[in-house]
């Protein structure tokens, strides 16, 4: 015991503050790499060169002038906005009735519904677009705008249904209990006690949900037909040539991003306190 002791003293230990520093390094490694693409687009959307060039030989606003001032892409950012908003809004109340009969109804076979709507996150987007492709056009919406929403509601409905799942498993059933036990019927119940506590969360999975369906590339492309997004029209344009207003469409898409992650992040955080203090905490 004495000699294991002398050997456990000698043994070098570790220090938590180097760890830490060491792990902090890492962390702003892996960080500056993933940032270098944003580091190299965003300086050449406002560059007033002909071509793309890094570094910009001067800045300028003319290409976001020119996304501006087109018509094609104002049309494929206004498809692209009412598709997400209209998917998001559909996965939402879906997701939603579908999270709280996972988490609260006695339900056969709940990890087979699990996993069936968790199969879209997991299969290959081109997979999952073959699939839908010959779906619609089998009955008949292939490159209509609904089949599109369709589409993208059952890609984004995953998102939507971890997210309340989560919420609803954290709020206190007690509290169903009670509003049940003094006279309210499942429906008044669900609209004055539980969906209250779950707005923030259910903004966030809106979000969250119109973030995928906007960027979403691979299934509008199997089945869009003639109507464009603003990605579908990114993948054309660079098909067809190398064209600087897709720097400028890029950073508004990445400022995009940042903002609504904030914004997820807000509201994911207020959706927590709200269910903490429901449950009787300060």
């Amino acid at each position: 015991m004495a000699a294991r002791a002398d050997i456990a003293a000698a043994a070098p230990r570790s220090r938590p503050g180097s760890q830490r520093a060491w792990l902090a390094v890492l962390s702003i490694a892996i960080l500056s790499f993933l940032c270098v693409p944003i580091l190299i687009v965003v300086p050449m959307s406002f560059s007033s060169a002909q071509s793309l060039q890094f570094p910009p030989p001067s800045l300028s606003l003319r290409w976001y002038e020119s996304f501006f001032k087109d018509d094609r892409w104002v049309d494929a950012g206004i498809n692209s906005l009412i598709l997400a908003a209209s998917a998001s809004s559909i996965a939402l109340v879906l997701g939603t009735l579908a999270a709280y009969a996972l988490v609260r109804g006695n339900i056969v076979g709940r990890r087979v519904l699990e996993g069936n709507f968790v199969a879209p996150m997991i299969v290959p987007s081109i997979v999952t677009a073959v699939a839908f492709f010959i779906f619609a056009a089998r009955l008949r919406f292939l490159g209509t705008f609904w089949g599109l929403i369709a589409a993208h509601t059952v890609l984004v409905g995953p998102y939507v249904i971890l997210l309340m799942m989560a919420a609803i498993q954290s709020f206190d059933q007690r509290i169903e209990q009670v509003a049940l036990s003094l006279g309210a019927t499942r429906l008044q119940m669900l609209v004055r006690v539980l969906l209250p506590n779950l707005i923030p969360t259910a903004l966030a999975a809106w979000l969250f949900a119109f973030i995928i369906s906007f960027d979403e590339v691979v299934v509008t492309l199997f089945l869009a037909g003639t109507y464009y997004t603003v990605p579908k029209r990114m993948f054309n344009e660079l098909i067809l040539q190398i064209n600087p207003t897709i720097t400028a469409i890029a950073t508004l898409l990445i400022v995009f991003s940042i903002v609504t992650a904030a914004l997820m992040a807000l509201l994911m955080r207020r959706g927590g306190l709200l269910r903490f203090g429901s449950e009787g905490e300060p």
